[in-house]
């Protein structure tokens, strides 16, 4: 008799169902054995002086490499090292004070056996993950992270689908977990990602702020007309309107000047026009956070001071600033 045909949507939930299903064993098992050996592994790795070399063969390589990326994006030094090519010559990456991580749904896997002998002879640390804890390389492991048995989501059982999301989400665990026990923070972050939309949003506002004779500023006794010409000629929006000591007391934007136009502006001051509680930042704000500054309010505003400690105008940072950054 014919197979009936799924419709695909009907794999596709298939799929994440049984998928969904082991990652919900691999957090029960988080509360057990595994949770106390991946505690071992963190801070094994977190005390080591070296690298992690990341090694696994086939679909566990590519979980392998991505595992390793993330380990180095987020503050543990690490390296990918394929084994196939470590007996010749790849096993010179290893240091002597570097950890393998080594990835094995079955745990035998022939290319591996150059790098556990390896480990063997230099004496290194060897973390495995592994979906068979009494194999060849869980035996050669000094710390094992035993890997729950759960079903493929492949109907055939063949293709590795589940185990692999495990081994990715154990992964994902473990740099993860080792960031918040070195205090990783965002500004750390941004060192290893310069580039990009990422990059542009990890950005201290210094890195983008206008400075110096650019800063639209003027004192609270400034005349409405010279507010005027002090904005136009700066092309912000607005000015910022600071004391005799240079501390900001309020900000002038174009929709104030639009509501006293009618006034006389040689005999009205800006103290009198300016709104005193505007929105400003510091000059350490990530790039991002100033986007969230300016577009959290009921109506969005285009430009922040940037203050120091004392309040005093540092900068002047604008939506445009932003946009070219490419952080929207």
């Amino acid at each position: 008799m014919t197979q009936m045909l799924r419709s695909p949507l009907s794999s596709a939930l298939s799929t994440l169902a049984t998928e969904r299903v082991g990652l919900q064993t691999l957090e029960a098992e988080m509360g057990g054995c595994l949770g106390e050996t991946f505690s071992r592994a963190v801070e094994r790795i977190f005390i080591s002086p070296g690298r992690v070399v990341v090694t696994g063969m086939g679909k566990s390589g590519h979980i392998g490499r991505k595992i390793q990326s993330t380990l180095a994006s987020t503050g543990t030094p690490s390296l990918f090292m394929h084994p196939a090519e470590a007996a010749h010559g790849d096993l010179g990456m290893v240091g002597p004070e570097d950890i393998i991580l080594a990835l094995s749904n079955s745990g035998e896997t022939a290319e591996l056996a150059a790098v556990l002998s390896h480990a063997s002879r230099q004496k290194l640390c060897v973390i495995a993950m592994t979906a068979a804890p009494s194999s060849a390389l869980a035996k050669a492991a000094e710390i094992v992270l035993a890997l729950p048995s759960a079903k493929e989501a492949c109907p055939m059982g063949l293709a590795p689908t589940t185990s692999t999301l495990l081994q990715l989400a154990l992964g994902d665990a473990l740099a993860l977990a080792l960031l918040e026990r070195r205090n990783f923070t965002a500004n750390d972050f941004s060192v290893f990602h310069p580039g990009g939309r990422l990059g542009a949003r990890l950005r201290p506002v210094h890195d983008l702020m206008h400075t110096g004779d650019a800063v639209p500023l003027g004192t609270m006794d400034l005349p409405l007309r010279a507010v005027i010409l002090e904005m136009t000629r700066k092309t912000f929006g607005c000015m910022g309107v600071v004391d005799s000591e240079g501390v900001l007391k309020g900000l002038i934007a174009d929709g104030d000047l639009r509501r006293v136009l009618d006034r006389d502006l040689d005999n009205t001051k800006a103290a009198e026009v300016m709104n005193t509680a505007p929105i400003t930042t510091s000059a350490h704000t990530l790039a991002q956070d100033a986007l969230v500054l300016m577009n959290e309010r009921p109506k969005p505003i285009t430009s922040l001071f940037v203050l120091d400690d004392d309040r005093r105008p540092l900068g002047i940072i604008h939506l445009h600033d932003l946009l070219r950054a490419g952080i929207v």
